[in-house]
């Protein structure tokens, strides 16, 4: 967490140069082009390249490789629940058959396998640019960049909140976990079985719902005493113009969205199967 109570990371670098609405556009851009396809090859492309675009943002890998590390853990799970409900969709989508595993009735295929891990590079495809917009924009920057592209300035100082809440939800979150331990609440491996700990992480739900609100009712008397939304417009300490980087990044992206939007219009999300 950055000394600005976000998860924006400080550095020196192209990316964290560019304003916080170009990187906005540069994630839509990303993310519709990566479900624009179907295609394994596609998606190893977009994870090297956006590999690369990280390396240039200078980010530290002790921020970046836990969330690789957690979209890792949802696509597999994700990937195991698909094989339990729909073990032959693979199947339906190639219209051929390699059986894997047989029991009784339930089959899974080879189609079926490649299909969860197509749908999983999607996933992780989307990952870095995800990352580099989160660490590499200050949630004032941005928020005033959305206020300059027509966003009212209530919403957009809406989402600053939102930005900045991230790592107190984290925090929150292990003040509740160290208060449950010193009672007693198993939450650690050793300390008590799967099941057991999964239900005890469930018992953390209430009280951080409890202290968000008081979060929230106590930013927004202090945003009222401080005469929040009494005028139309603001001011903003955080603003910066247009730079011609920002602007070659912006036609950039608006061609990869194009180039995304058009081949979705006229040939659909193909499901390439190379088998």
């Amino acid at each position: 967490m950055s000394k600005s109570g976000s998860l924006y990371i400080e550095r020196e670098s192209l990316f964290h140069g560019l304003d916080g609405s170009i990187k906005l556009l540069m994630l839509i851009a990303w993310t519709g082009f990566a479900f624009a396809f179907m295609d394994v090859r596609v998606f190893l492309g977009m994870v090297l390249v956006g590999l690369g675009i990280l390396k240039l943002s200078k980010l530290p890998a002790k921020a970046i490789w836990p969330l690789f590390a957690f979209i890792f853990v949802f696509t597999l799970f994700n990937s195991v629940f698909l094989l339990l409900i729909t073990p032959e969709y693979g199947s339906k989508l190639t219209g051929s058959y390699t059986g894997i595993l047989r029991l009784g009735f339930y089959s899974i295929t080879l189609e079926t396998i490649f299909y969860c891990i197509t749908l999983s590079l999607k996933y992780i495809a989307i990952m870095p640019i995800t990352i580099l917009f989160i660490f590499t924009t200050h949630p004032s920057n941005f928020a005033s960049s959305l206020n300059r592209i027509g966003v009212p300035y209530r919403v957009a100082y809406a989402v600053n909140i939102a930005l900045r809440y991230i790592p107190d939800v984290k925090t929150e979150v292990d003040n509740i976990i160290n208060a449950q331990e010193a009672r007693g609440v198993a939450f650690r491996k050793g300390d008590a079985g799967l099941a057991t700990r999964l239900k005890n992480y469930a018992t953390v739900m209430v009280p951080l719902l409890l202290s968000s609100f008081n979060r929230i009712e106590v930013v927004s008397n202090a945003m009222d005493l401080r005469g929040f939304g009494k005028n139309k417009k603001r001011t903003w300490y955080h603003r910066k113009n247009y730079t011609g980087m920002d602007l070659a990044f912006a036609a950039l992206s608006f061609a990869v969205l194009a180039a995304g939007v058009a081949i979705k219009i006229t040939v659909g999300a193909v499901y390439w199967y190379p088998f």
